[in-house]
Parts: structure tokens; C-alpha cells; sequence
């Protein structure tokens, strides 16, 4: 029976089924309360987990998020089933630190990560497709680094606590969330005050986590291996997962067609397209989007752990230093587009060299002298 499921998830059907899974989840628990085209959005609830835990105070965007909690421990739940709970660390932590910052400071660029871009293009905003645009491009580069020889290292077996570091701060957080002590901050009024019910997020995370292991679904992963090996097994799982939202949206009155004064988004084209591409190339030198990263961290991966916890401090150093993007606002009918700061710029663009340099020395030719 076990063997039966493994080999489910490992085909194609079993692929398009989780993507269904996962756009269906995501609009019903948009519906239930979640922030407007953020039923599931990995990098803006890491984010609002740091404000909650005051690493910055940007009011309206603290909250400890459920859904991430339940992504991580239904990976390890996955993972302790079929035997794959692996701890393992070691490669090059510092630079997936430095990635995990960088890809959230993109992400917040454009206010959302690449789960967030397919919700919002389901949602009828067409400022995904400039974000999905740049997120490809930024993982066509990612892949030709990996062409040229980069790798960051093998990760290497180490003690079984090192891989329960994460899950069990995820635990921690679930205690918080439960008992709010005082010194957890909760959003009054803004995105971070706009919830789905406690034990519908975390249950529908805890069974996307799972599936999500098995199924080894990937966002990133998806378009790295149309470019790599033209391979769409994992992209089928995408393109399901938008198709299934966008219908959802439908029946449920959320589609929201145009490109200025959507949802929590802004209409800087130009930025919006440089932020995905620093996430995306970010997310490819890594190894996995940030929903895989969570995965990969329920398994014991600590060097996903390690990534997370960089995108973690990523959204305190875009909030603490105004680098986030700010939506369009419409005042007494007219309309005035949001974006991000002279230091976002220059954050963003910070950030694409530094991923370019990692990208380029850290190669084995160049270990080689060649």
C-alpha cells in the first residue's frame, strides 16, 4: 500500500492532483479570510511571522502564520512515514543564508513569492504575468550556472537533532499562536489581521505538506527542468494548480481582472519584473522555491532550514529599511502607483550581483583554477 502510494505521487496524475489540491486549498482558505490573492503566499507569511515575533514593526503585517507551521511539520509527518527523514546540513550555510535574504527581499519587491504570483494571476491580476516573466528568467540564469559547473557543496549526514531544529520552532510557534503571550505582536487592521480560522489553515497545510513531499512539487523546480531537461512533469503540477484556483476564484466572486489597484500589488512594471528575477535566480542557486525549501526542511534538510531562516531576517532588513514594495492606492477615484524606494532599488539590484558572483565563483572549474 505504501509502495503504491509513492509510485502515485511520482507520476504525472499524481502531480496534477496535488497542484489541483493546492489551488483549491488556496481559494478556499482566501475565501475563509485570507489576504486577497494570498490564499498561500510562502514569502509574505514568513514575513508576517517576522513582524509577529517583532523582528520588524511594520503594523500591519503580523501574524503568526499557520500555514507555514503546517507545511513543515506535514513534510516531517511524510518523511517519518516512508522512512525519508534524513538530517543532513553542511553545504555552504552562509550563502543559502545570504539567498534566502536575497530571494525575499525580490519577493517583497513584488509582493509575493511564486506561489503568490500564480494566485494572483488566477485572481485576474496581470501584473503576475510581468512577476512570472521575471521569475523565468531569473531561473534560465540560475540553470545556466548550474550548466556552467556551480554547486554549493554536498550536504553531508549529521545528528538527527540538527534536522528537528526547525519543526520543533515551528512547534514553538504553533504555542505562541495558540497562548499569544505579549510579546507576539498581532496585526489590528491591514493583510496581517486577515485570517482563515486557526484549525482549517493548519489542517489544510499539515495535508499540502504531505502531499507536497511526496509529490516533490516545485514551483521553481518546475520551469528549472523545462529548461534543463524539457522535462513538464512538475510543471504539469503547476499549470493545474493555477487552472484550479482560477476556477475556484470564479465560483467564489474573486476574480478581480486588470493591472492597476489590484489586491495588495502594485503596478511598477519594471520593478516588479527585476524583484522575480532575483527570486527566481535566488531560488534556483538554492535549490527549490520557498514552499520546497519548507519541504525540504521537514525532511531534516538543515540546510533549507538555514535558508528559511535567511528569509526570515530578509523580511526585517525590507521592512526595518523601507525596501518592500508599497501596493497602488486609489484616493477619491484616483489611482496612484505604488512600488518600492530608491533603497529597494538599490537593494534589488545589490541583490542580483550578489547572485550572479555566487552563481559564478562558486563553480568546481573554478575550485579547478580554470
Amino acid at each position: 500500500m505504501v509502495k503504491k502510494i509513492g509510485r502515485f505521487f511520482a507520476s504525472r496524475l499524481g502531480i496534477i492532483t496535488v497542484g489541483v489540491i493546492i489551488g483549491l486549498t488556496a481559494a478556499i482558505l482566501q475565501k475563509l479570510g485570507n489576504p486577497p490573492n494570498m490564499g498561500v503566499c510562502v514569502a509574505c507569511f514568513q514575513r508576517d511571522i517576522a513582524g509577529a515575533l517583532g523582528l520588524h514593526r511594520a503594523g500591519v503585517v503580523q501574524y503568526i502564520r499557520p500555514e507555514i507551521i503546517g507545511f513543515v511539520l506535514g513534510s516531517m509527518i511524510a518523511a517519518l512515514a516512508f522512512k525519508e527523514f534524513r538530517a543532513r546540513a553542511g553545504s555552504a550555510p552562509i550563502v543559502r543564508f545570504m539567498l534566502g535574504l536575497f530571494a525575499m527581499i525580490g519577493a517583497l519587491a513584488f509582493l509575493g513569492c511564486p506561489w503568490r504570483a500564480i494566485l494572483r494571476l488566477a485572481g485576474g491580476d496581470g501584473n503576475a504575468l510581468i512577476g512570472l516573466a521575471g521569475l523565468s528568467l531569473g531561473i534560465f540564469l540560475g540553470v545556466q550556472f548550474l550548466k556552467g559547473g556551480y554547486n554549493l557543496g554536498r550536504s553531508h549526514k549529521t545528528y538527527t537533532l540538527v534536522g528537528l531544529i526547525l519543526p520543533a520552532i515551528m512547534v514553538t510557534l504553533l504555542l505562541f499562536l495558540l497562548v499569544k503571550p505579549s510579546f507576539i505582536f498581532f496585526s489590528k487592521k491591514g493583510p496581517g489581521a486577515m485570517h482563515a480560522p486557526l484549525v482549517i489553515s493548519l489542517g489544510a497545510a499539515l495535508v499540502i505538506g504531505f502531499l507536497a513531499q511526496r509529490s516533490r512539487f516545485c514551483t521553481m523546480g518546475a520551469i528549472r527542468d523545462v529548461v534543463l531537461m524539457g522535462d513538464f512533469h512538475l510543471l504539469s503540477g503547476v499549470i493545474a494548480m493555477v487552472i484550479t484556483a482560477f476556477v475556484a476564484n470564479l465560483a467564489f466572486g474573486a476574480t478581480k481582472f486588470g493591472v492597476v489597484a489590484q489586491p495588495i500589488a502594485h503596478s511598477s512594471h519594471l520593478w516588479n519584473f527585476l524583484g522575480m528575477i532575483l527570486s527566481g535566480l535566488a531560488f534556483s542557486l538554492a535549490g527549490g522555491c520557498p514552499g520546497r525549501q519548507l519541504f525540504l526542511a521537514g525532511e531534516g534538510d538543515g540546510d533549507s532550514a538555514t535558508f528559511i531562516i535567511g528569509m526570515i531576517v530578509g523580511a526585517a532588513v525590507a521592512h526595518n529599511f523601507t525596501l518592500a514594495g508599497k501596493p497602488d492606492k486609489v484616493v477619491e477615484g484616483v489611482v496612484s502607483t505604488g512600488g518600492i524606494t530608491t533603497a529597494g532599488m538599490i537593494a534589488v539590484v545589490v541583490g542580483i550581483l550578489f547572485c550572479c558572483s555566487v552563481g559564478f565563483f562558486m563553480r568546481d572549474k573554478m575550485d579547478k583554477g580554470v
